[in-house]
């Protein structure tokens, strides 16, 4: 298993630690929205991740974190707490909105055929641990107290910025530049660990602690909840490119500070999803969910597989004429399977061998691409039904794009009465074309198209067809 580590900046040969078992982390959702198609195109991708490492054989334990407390609106430690806002927004409580959007984010998962997690824990369960790793990190002289917040001393270490060789100064610009400067802070890169009644007077969740009634950091919380569950060593840790700075980069700070040694071998994350005017964002104001593609007509499924057919560590570009080709793709890709028989023995020759090559495209640092590329070739393959239909089967383990019992689009068929009116048209536009006049060909062609019927000029003629 070949995987590319952000910590090394290369490709390295996974190797799991001394226990046997894969331990594997995933930042979840902060909880105060829908998750827009954006950050599941992360969520794909590491479903992927570990769905391919136990495909290859490994014994894998995910655990992931729900975020329903701490995550301001600026992950610099300022702004307004983002479940506090979306309570404000929707006149609920924040263990409401926190439940309901929980609830929202596995059904886009299950949608999107993403393998629910292991462990899933919410950061509200996990304060007494959150408590003693503050006090931990205090006594170790790694964090100090200042204007009734505990905040981590960055200075402490001798490279905070582990993820990149640039400068402070280059790391912050664009990250923090809307950031009032807080003046507790000893460094400008320290970080808040606890935030006490002394800010956020409107934080609806607050709990006792030795520093007085408050509630903890974002960062904190994904330390804390993957040593609950995995303990001190971890083999791969999971996020979007933009959880590098400043949230992984905290992360080990506390964690290696707390623990004394090494935290985690392997950092992979998923680049982000792009459209005409650069990186989706909730904070933009309208954006895509699950829910609005299905209203759209659009099969969740085919959204995979627009993901799949691009690398994770590029920038993927969305657009709905692409996702109309990839769903074109999908459901054409999900009728020829259909056609396919269960007829004759299973050729284990072919079938090992093509499984080869698939694991080969996986194991290359998540090869996607090429491994539908070998899905479209055992589809295509000189082989028996039977041995095609185990082989998409097993593909699908790992796929998770459900091509045996995908649902099939109805196709739309035209009456003998709208056939006539359609034929005519096609005739009266052809002889307006023969005139020269361009613009009547176009107006019948746009009287079609109100009329949900789309033609199409070919060599063989014109060709049409309900939509």
């Amino acid at each position: 298993m070949q995987i590319y580590n952000t910590l090394s900046r290369r490709v390295e040969t996974f190797k799991e630690n001394e226990k046997g078992k894969v331990a594997m982390y995933t930042c979840g959702p902060t909880v105060y929205h829908f998750a827009h198609i954006g950050n599941l195109r992360s969520y794909i991708m590491e479903d992927v991740l570990e769905k391919t490492l136990r495909y290859a054989g490994y014994d894998v334990k995910r655990v992931m974190n729900i975020t329903d407390v701490g995550h301001l609106s600026s992950d610099a430690d300022t702004g307004e707490d983002k479940m506090l806002k979306g309570a404000k927004r929707e006149h609920k409580t924040v263990m409401e909105i926190a439940q309901f959007y929980t609830d929202a984010f596995f059904a886009d998962c299950k949608d999107l055929n993403i393998k629910r997690p292991d462990v899933v824990e919410p950061a509200t369960n996990c304060i007494p641990e959150f408590i003693h790793m503050i006090e931990v990190l205090l006594e170790k002289d790694y964090a100090y107290a200042a204007g009734g917040n505990i905040y981590f001393d960055t200075s402490k270490l001798k490279d905070y910025y582990v993820f990149s060789s640039q400068t402070e100064k280059e790391l912050m610009t664009g990250v923090r530049d809307d950031v009032t400067e807080d003046t507790n802070k000893k460094n400008k890169s320290d970080f808040v660990l606890w935030f006490t009644k002394s800010k956020f007077d409107d934080q609806e969740l607050k709990w006792d602690s030795p520093w007085g009634n408050g509630y903890p950091g974002w960062h904190i919380e994904c330390s804390c909840i993957s040593m609950k569950h995995l303990g001190e060593y971890m083999d791969i840790h999971c996020g979007g490119v933009d959880n590098i700075f400043p949230h992984h980069t905290n992360e080990i700070a506390q964690s290696e500070s707390y623990i004394g040694h090494k935290w985690c071998n392997y950092w992979f994350h998923v680049h982000h999803l792009v459209d005409k005017n650069g990186k989706m964002s909730k904070s933009k104001g309208d954006f895509l969910t699950v829910s609005l593609l299905k209203e759209k007509g659009y099969n969740p499924l085919a959204y995979r597989m627009f993901c799949l057919q691009s690398h994770y560590r590029k920038p993927l570009e969305f657009s709905f004429e692409v996702l109309d080709q990839v769903s074109g793709a999908y459901n054409k890709l999900a009728a020829k399977i259909k056609e396919i028989k269960e007829e004759g023995s299973l050729d284990q020759a072919a079938f090992d061998s093509y499984k080869e090559k698939f694991v080969a495209a996986l194991t290359d640092d998540v090869n996607t691409s090429m491994a539908i590329t070998i899905l479209y070739d055992v589809v295509k393959a000189d082989v028996n039904g039977t041995t095609k239909r185990a082989l998409i089967a097993s593909f699908d383990e790992v796929l998770g794009l459900d091509l045996l019992n995908a649902k099939l689009p109805e196709e739309k068929v035209a009456d003998a009465e709208l056939t006539a009116f359609v034929e005519a048209k096609i005739e009266e536009r052809k002889e307006a074309k023969k005139a020269k006049d361009f613009a009547k060909a176009d107006a019948i062609r746009d009287e079609l198209l109100a009329k949900g019927v789309e033609i199409k000029d070919t060599r063989e003629g014109v060709v049409w067809k309900l939509v």
